[in-house]
């Protein structure tokens, strides 16, 4: 028995020794980088939703990891020094916020450090970010939210939802390559099957919105479409574009979800929260040594459909039921 209490005593004391000395090994801080075209308030939004969904991984800002922001305020020409700013600090990883106009000085600036998109660009085998969706083969990976193969779909909703409607302008910013291509090139081919006609209309910054909307004034269309991307759609200038269509009394569709809460009619596009999670995954398993080349790029499982109601009953528009049922919210 005395025997058997020492062995006891001896295994305790051990385990207790080692208890304490991994106590006392500092914590490994990760240092990760966040680089976005937007600002810091512009951009609070997805910044504290990707902050939210790191801590369902255990990482919580300023105790195991620390978020280097980078913001180019909508100034595109400083991405590059700004991404070379985050290589220098050693960063782990960077998380790209924003689409081909943040993903391409990202990769210019370095070719090792992990790089995870977070879906707001183009399709990245035909953009070159990536070899396959299945094996990236680079430092790049992450998330593709399809919004480029989207915009059919946006047309056919608001198609469905005003039948009557023939002429749509199209409000996008040339800077973003996924933007200019989508409207060039894809849009005018589904609103053929549509009857729809497509007018684009090239935004680049604030005056040159007031300048389209002025246009518009002139000629109006019988609905909008605001394409996402870019300085020239930025938060603020989309508040406008909001603005503009309720007091035209123009049916809209936009490729963010915090437009149609500001009041435009339809949103449809990838589930943001899912998005999110998917970032927070990508980057855990990057932390825990996995390589972005071997992590496929996954594309969203989850979509929706947000109809503004309060806005449709604002500009006289009354949505069709069986549109109204197939939303995954309905803003009264």
């Amino acid at each position: 028995m005395t025997k058997k209490i020492l062995i006891w005593l001896l295994v305790t004391l051990l385990l207790t020794t080692a208890r304490l000395a991994e106590a006392q090994q500092p914590k490994k801080i990760q240092r990760v980088g966040y680089l976005s075209s937007s600002d810091p308030a512009q951009d609070s939004a997805r910044a504290e939703a990707t902050r939210l969904a790191l801590r369902e991984f255990g990482y919580i800002e300023g105790q195991n990891i620390v978020i280097e922001y980078r913001y180019a305020e909508g100034k595109l020409d400083r991405l590059a020094e700004l991404a070379a700013e985050l290589v220098r600090l050693k960063v782990n990883l960077i998380v790209v916020a924003g689409g081909d106009s943040v993903i391409l000085p990202a990769m210019k600036a370095t070719k090792t450090i992990p790089l995870i998109t977070t879906g707001s660009g183009s399709d990245p085998v035909k953009a070159g970010f990536v070899e396959s969706l299945a094996r990236p083969g680079g430092n790049v990976t992450g998330i593709t939210s399809l919004t480029q193969e989207l915009g059919g779909k946006r047309l056919e909703l608001i198609k469905e939802a005003v039948s009557k409607i023939t002429r749509v302008a199209v409000l996008f910013d040339p800077a973003a390559p996924g933007s200019a291509r989508e409207v060039k090139e894809e849009l005018p081919v589904v609103a053929r099957a549509l009857n729809l006609t497509v007018q684009p209309w090239e935004v680049k910054d604030a005056v040159g919105l007031e300048k389209v909307f002025a246009a518009l004034n002139q000629k109006p269309p019988d609905g909008l479409y605001a394409r996402g991307g870019g300085p020239g759609i930025r938060t603020d200038n989309v508040k406008r574009i909001v603005g503009f269509a309720l007091k035209s009394r123009l049916p809209s569709v936009f490729t963010n979800r915090e437009a149609v809460e500001a009041g435009g009619l339809m949103y449809y596009g990838a589930d943001a929260a899912e998005s999110y999670r998917l970032v927070a995954w990508y980057v855990d398993k990057i932390l825990k040594g996995a390589k972005p080349a071997d992590l496929p790029v996954q594309q969203p499982m989850r979509f929706e459909f947000v109809i503004n109601k309060k806005t449709a009953d604002q500009i006289g528009l009354t949505i069709p039921q069986w549109t109204l049922m197939r939303a995954d919210k309905v803003i009264q």
